[in-house]
């Protein structure tokens, strides 16, 4: 299967070594034959030339590849693609047309079922690896009914280039914008409103924003989707305040999207890789939709976190009330719990539940999220988790059980440490990156826990990314 032309060639067929710097097996350019034997965090290939390991973007496990060195270090090389010599019977065709340029999906070359075993093995690998943690069984993946068409929340970088128009994803590792008119792992209705938009912007002749020059006006197209609502919200991220022909646009959106409860505008002004700015005002409707998750409700704003994929959302949180083991008597504390998701999930089974959270906004979302579902044995503290632990200890508080959600970067030492020393009977901890999850695991584990359950669960699919969620107890 040949995908470009044969570079060419430096070494002969045996992969003798060239002259070359010390330490360094081959030169930019230097086609290279590999078996691949894993996928890399970012769900790239990865396999070994000269003892050094090599990464190889669009390469899967199993396969004999031939690639060309580009990106070359000490410890390891990246390649690109140029020869599947023996394909692997996990690879299918993607569905998407701009696949192969378009940073938004990593592997929808790899069947879904293989996927889901590879995201297992990404965890797997990562507490072997990093945390340094044996024997530690990890479940099979939670798979999703829906692998497509999926994603509730849209963020679409809007530019220009030759002056033809361009809405939809960086290529990857790069600020060019890829034209898409059909995302697959968007819903449906998130690519309704980048067509209306589209439209809309072409008739009316409103300007894209040129990163480069600073000039233009529309930088993101936003929408959100309340699964089970059927609300739609869509949120335009302009370079200005003043943007002309908005009515005609509500009109045009609500023309097409009955759904459309909701249409803001964000005023971003700085030059910063940052979607959304501080200003939010409302263009039409009100400034959120409402959206469910299981049982509970939830009012959405464009700057709200909420989970991009809600079928999914309610078995990982199911998951977690699962490890939990809540009988109604007991004291849940939820660190990191942004607009309190999980927090309102344990206040359904537990005795007391309060979430901390370092952001202002959260913590208002998340109280409001309590009283629009009429729970009342949930509390939220506005503070840093390090620091509030420990004060609530001294003042009587033992919780029973604690939830972690951290962000990617994991958790700061030093709330682990106050976790520690405030003793709860179990840990529930949920995390999307596998690497800072191990990392916090290993601390856990050498002060007093142990590592119960382990059990990946498929958010994102079609992407390389992971969600996990853990369960430790305290060692008696």
């Amino acid at each position: 299967m040949r995908t470009s032309a044969k570079p060419k060639k430096i070494a002969n067929n045996k992969n003798e070594f060239v002259k070359l710097a010390p330490g360094v097996p081959v030169q930019k350019g230097q086609e290279m034959e590999l078996e691949i034997t894993g996928l890399g965090s970012t769900g790239e290939g990865v396999g070994r030339f000269k003892d050094i390991a090599v990464f190889v973007p669009g390469a899967l496990p199993g396969e004999t590849v031939k690639a060309t060195a580009e990106f070359i270090k000490k410890n390891f090389i990246t390649g690109k693609l140029f020869d599947i010599i023996k394909p692997s019977p996990d690879r299918v065709t993607p569905v998407c047309p701009v696949y192969k340029t378009c940073g938004g999906c990593q592997l929808q070359h790899l069947s879904y079922e293989a996927e889901l075993k590879e995201k297992r093995e990404q965890v797997k690998a990562a507490l072997e690896r990093i945390g340094h943690l044996r024997d530690v069984k990890v479940m099979p993946t939670i798979g999703s009914d829906h692998p497509l068409y999926y994603r509730n929340k849209m963020q679409f970088p809007v530019a220009g280039k030759n002056g033809k128009l361009q809405i939809g994803c960086f290529a990857l590792n790069t600020h060019r914008v890829i034209d898409v008119t059909d995302c697959c792992i968007q819903k449906q209705k998130n690519n309704e409103i980048a067509a209306v938009v589209r439209t809309w912007m072409k008739q009316f002749k409103i300007t894209p924003y040129d990163e480069d020059k600073g000039t233009g006006i529309i930088r993101h197209i936003m929408g959100r989707v309340g699964v089970h609502t059927g609300e739609i919200m869509v949120c335009l991220v302009t370079a200005q305040d003043n943007v002309p022909r908005l009515k005609e646009l509500v009109k045009m959106l609500k023309a097409a999207l009955p759904g459309v409860k909701s249409v803001v505008q964000n005023v971003n002004r700085r030059n910063t890789n940052v979607i959304l700015g501080e200003k939010t005002k409302v263009i039409a409707g009100g400034p959120t939709i409402k959206d469910k998750i299981g049982p509970l409700k939830f009012n959405i704003s464009a700057q709200s976190f909420f989970q991009v994929n809600s079928e999914q959302a309610e078995k990982l949180y199911n998951t977690a009330l699962l490890f939990a083991e809540l009988k109604g008597t007991e004291t849940v504390v939820d660190l990191y719990c942004g607009t309190g998701t999980i927090t309102l999930f344990m206040a359904q089974k537990a005795k007391r539940a309060l979430g901390i959270e370092i952001v202002p906004s959260a913590i208002r979302d998340a109280k409001k999220n309590a009283m629009a579902n009429h729970i009342e044995n949930a509390d939220f503290l506005l503070g840093d988790a390090a620091v509030e632990m420990p004060k609530l200890a001294i003042g009587g508080l033992r919780p029973d059980v604690v939830i972690l959600d951290p962000p990617r970067a994991g958790c700061e030492e030093r709330v682990l440490a106050a976790i520690v020393k405030v003793k709860p009977e179990r840990v529930v901890y949920v995390s999307c990156n596998p690497a800072t999850l191990a990392r916090d695991l290993a601390y856990l584990y050498e002060h007093g826990f142990t590592i119960d359950k382990v059990q990946p669960c498929d958010m994102f699919s079609r992407t390389h990314h992971v969600e996990t969620v853990v369960l430790l107890t305290r060692k008696k």
